[in-house]
């Protein structure tokens, strides 16, 4: 993988004043994407104290949907005439709309600006199909075809599946160890009111449920769910001009999309985004001096319990090959070296795709400032978050208070 550096002549200060999201739900069960979308926004603005016409743009998250869904959204607030940008960066969305609003701010094209993403899916969502897809998501198929062989399984499950099981030969990993870290997102979802999973399941459980992939059973992969997350991110001279909570400041971010690698290795682990996670840490280590050892609580991208694996290591939280101590000796979760995903993540808080990167920041905004409740990071100061989509983006983004 080659190293980026990371040059930057931005140096607004950017708060994020305000944040919100619905509780995440089973397809069939939400109300409509526009109606979620608006709700979470005023709930965003009030959280922030704001009015929706102090807002001086908007990005738009979401994956499934016509081209101005973010239009329609917002349009239930009000037609202010300001720009609404829509994004779709598949599952790292939300994140990548959170980076726009805070590269708008930190440039000084604006001072307060509205970053919305949500996700009415269907039934059955784990049936992605690359395969009549032009463009790097046709890739996939391909490689994965060429290295393990056809499936009629998911192409999602498939991909990650196989990626954990490259994982566990090359580095001996139990079968118990992926299934343990469900267990642990099932306990920190216990105490998340949002969360569409919040019961308690055992590492013997977890294993009993379908066998779907490689490594992964039922119970290892994300349910399909809709849901909405917005945040309102606002410069330094509009937080003071405006009397604003200026509790929680973004430190450092960094996006990040496919090397050469991803495809040219044929490693499965690089499929999956290996290489983009590892890079964009590196650069948001090196924007803020603050390494992964000073992190308090991390949101991350756990869609299947073999990413959340793969991730300790790309994003230094464990050393590599060094993941299964760090699940089994409890460095995961709290009373340990970092609390990973107290949201339940992904696995058990729920994947609304384009509403997901906002959720993340949702949280951990709710850890710095000590209101998460009874899933509180004990004096969180310094929290990470990491979101990404395959075909591909990911984002990093470090949080201070």
């Amino acid at each position: 993988m080659v190293g980026i550096a990371y040059t930057s002549h931005m140096s607004q200060n950017v708060y994020v004043t305000g944040v919100a999201m619905t509780p995440f739900v089973k397809p069939g069960t939400e109300l409509p994407y526009n109606q979620m979308g608006a709700q979470v926004a005023r709930d965003a603005l009030s959280d922030a104290g704001i009015r929706y016409d102090q807002i001086q743009q908007a990005y738009v998250s979401y994956v499934y949907g016509d081209s101005t869904c973010g239009q329609a959204a917002l349009y239930e607030l009000g037609m202010t005439g300001i720009p609404i940008i829509n994004v779709n960066n598949n599952c790292s969305s939300g994140s990548t709309a959170l980076y726009m609003a805070r590269q708008a701010v930190m440039s000084g094209i604006a001072d307060c600006v509205l970053a919305l993403g949500f996700e009415q899916m269907l039934r059955g969502a784990l049936q992605y199909v690359f395969n009549d897809r032009p463009g790097p998501l046709a890739k996939f198929t391909d490689i994965v075809d060429q290295v393990h062989g056809h499936s009629e399984s998911p192409m999602a499950i498939r991909l990650f599946g196989m990626a954990g099981a490259e994982y566990q030969e090359r580095y001996d990993t139990r079968n118990e160890t992926f299934a343990k870290i469900t267990e642990k997102a099932r306990k920190h979802a216990r105490y998340n009111e949002r969360a569409i999973f919040r019961m308690l399941l055992t590492v013997d459980e977890i294993m009993a449920s379908p066998k779907m992939v490689g490594v992964l059973t039922r119970y290892q992969c994300c349910p399909p769910t809709c849901g909405a997350a917005a945040a309102v991110v606002c410069s330094e001279a509009f937080t003071r001009k405006h009397n604003l909570n200026t509790g929680v400041r973004i430190i450092g971010q960094a996006m990040t999309t496919d090397f050469r690698s991803t495809f040219d290795d044929k490693k499965m682990m690089k499929v999956v985004g290996y290489d983009m996670s590892a890079a964009a840490a590196q650069q948001v280590y090196a924007q803020t001096g603050i390494g992964p050892n000073d992190l308090d609580v991390v949101e991350l991208h756990d869609c299947f319990t073999a990413n959340e694996l793969i991730t300790y290591e790309a994003l230094g939280l464990a050393p590599e090959g060094g993941a299964e101590r760090f699940v089994w000796d409890g460095e995961n979760t709290y009373g340990g070296k970092v609390v990973t995903n107290p949201s339940g993540g992904l696995l058990s808080k729920g994947h609304p795709l384009g509403a997901t990167g906002l959720a993340q920041c949702a949280e951990l905004v709710w850890q710095l400032r000590g209101q998460a409740g009874l899933r509180q990071v004990e004096n969180a100061r310094i929290a990470l978050q990491h979101n990404i989509g395959l075909g591909g983006a990911c984002v990093v983004t470090m949080y201070s208070r």
